[in-house]
């Protein structure tokens, strides 16, 4: 059996930055669809039949299939072209507007004899009753107009999506294969129904387990899996197969590499519609961007995440999928140094938490620090809490201090439920550091009279920040614990 560990992945992640989706230019073939939500509510059996009434209050259309795949890059910031068929009809003009206005390169041939596949979905409560399915399909359309286009459009890409559902655009998929990897391409497939030759020679195909399984045989363990992976992978000649697994995450397989098991990220599941296109999307706009395929892959499933938690065929934009990442880091407690400290500062200005920020040596923690580092920590979101080292410690009080070295004392801090993290600092002072961090509020103790009198000041108030100074609760002093363990 073979047993795998999270841990390497979610200690990765917490190292990530997102690339510079600016620089994706991602083209995207396959079937093109537009989706239809009917809402209402329902409280009655139909007398005709037994199936709920429902009184329709709100129509939606959103995009769905590769239209889908294409909304998704150009959220996250990347740049999108696509290619496909619709109908010379309202639904077709709907859909080609819906992608116009997302900034999206269309290359959409119209049909006129042919409807523009639509899916109609009623729901109620937040539940989906049926689905009405609209479409003739373009298995029969000439495919010459359209490799001509992809040819055209393919010398800007740096990646390219196949997104097939069956629907007759990929009808050429084996001819865009071929032309896409001649020039050079990274080729990434959704594939669709059990005729996976047909993708022979792609870079990557994403199948989901069910779709996986069905070419591949049932898989009773990852360890099967896996294997039955690696020969489909050098059967198709393809570089990686990504399989998206639902609440169990995604596998990676790779040339060369052992198999990677991503656990799923999602808190909650409300709808998995277009989760696959969401997967594809954020992972050919990352390999655009220049990231490896490890970090693609771990942002996809992020990504995918985010969108099943949504309702009905829905997108990510980049700042949810920079707040997955980062938010997620922003939530790391304890000792931590200044520079790892502040991309997580960043992430939680960006949930709109309010930073606080104390100092002092902490030499024997007593009660008076922790009401005042109470009294800290309620004035705001977050409180972090700079540390004088020994050295500095000694230069302040004399060489008999600290009584508890460094560690020691910032162990005890970061045990404390009201702080956040704690920062060691070399100087006399912490105003350099204050300087860097930028807190919306400085705090310090009742010995102080004067705000001016606080080391980094200057650079919270210039900033739009506040400085506290707050009343001692009690007369305790360090100094005095020392004096009487000495002379006991």
């Amino acid at each position: 059996m073979l047993v795998v560990s999270y841990r390497p992945f979610l200690r990765f992640l917490e190292s990530m930055q997102l690339p510079n989706f600016d620089l994706a230019r991602v083209l995207v073939v396959g079937d093109l669809m537009l989706d239809r939500y009917w809402h209402g509510d329902t409280s009655r059996i139909s007398p005709e039949a037994p199936v709920p009434v429902v009184l329709v209050n709100s129509v939606e259309e959103r995009v769905g299939g590769a239209g889908n795949v294409a909304l998704n890059i150009a959220k996250i910031g990347a740049r999108a072209s696509v290619i496909g068929y619709c109908g010379n009809d309202q639904a077709g003009q709907s859909l080609i507007g819906f992608l116009e206005a997302a900034g999206i390169d269309c290359a959409v041939e119209q049909i006129p004899e042919l409807p523009t596949i639509t899916k109609l979905r009623v729901l109620s409560r937040h539940q989906q009753l049926i689905r009405l399915d609209f479409e003739d399909r373009f298995h029969d359309v000439p495919s010459t107009r359209l490799l001509e286009t992809f040819a055209r459009k393919l010398k800007d890409a740096g990646t390219v999506v196949l997104s097939d559902y069956g629907k007759g655009t990929l009808e050429p998929v084996r001819e865009l294969i071929r032309i896409a990897r001649n020039a050079g391409k990274t080729v990434l497939v959704d594939p669709k129904g059990t005729d996976f030759e047909r993708y022979r020679g792609a870079t990557i195909i994403t199948p989901n387990r069910a779709e996986f399984e069905a070419v591949a045989g049932p898989c009773r363990n990852d360890a099967e899996l896996a294997d039955k992976g690696f020969v489909l992978l050098e059967k198709l000649e393809l570089e990686a197969l990504l399989i998206t697994r639902g609440e169990y995450g995604m596998t990676l397989l790779q040339r060369g590499e052992p198999p990677r098991h991503l656990p799923a990220r999602a808190k909650e599941v409300y709808d998995v519609t277009g989760a696959g296109d969401t997967v594809i999307s954020t992972l050919a706009a990352s390999l655009a961007a220049g990231s490896p395929l490890g970090d693609a892959t771990a942002l996809a499933n992020l990504a995918a995440g985010i969108v099943v938690g949504k309702l009905g065929t829905a997108t990510v934009t980049l700042e949810e999928l920079d707040f997955a990442l980062h938010g997620q880091r922003a939530h790391r407690r304890g000792v931590i140094e200044l520079d790892e400290l502040l991309p997580l500062l960043e992430a939680a200005r960006r949930n709109g938490e309010k930073i606080v920020v104390t100092n002092g040596c902490f030499d024997i923690l007593h009660p008076g620090h922790i009401q005042y580092l109470q009294q800290a920590r309620a004035l705001g979101d977050r409180l972090i809490v700079l540390v004088n080292s020994d050295a500095s410690v000694r230069r302040l009080k004399g060489s008999g201090r600290p009584v508890n070295p460094l560690d020691f004392r910032m162990t005890m801090l970061a045990a404390l439920e009201c702080v956040d993290w704690v920062v060691p600092f070399e100087e006399d002072t912490p105003r350099d550091v204050i300087g860097r961090l930028l807190p919306d509020i400085l705090v310090k103790g009742g010995d102080y009279k004067d705000i001016h009198e606080i080391a980094g000041h200057d650079y919270v108030l210039a900033n739009g920040g506040e400085v506290r100074i707050l009343d001692f609760l009690g007369d305790y002093s360090t100094t005095r614990i020392i004096q009487a363990i000495r002379n006991s």
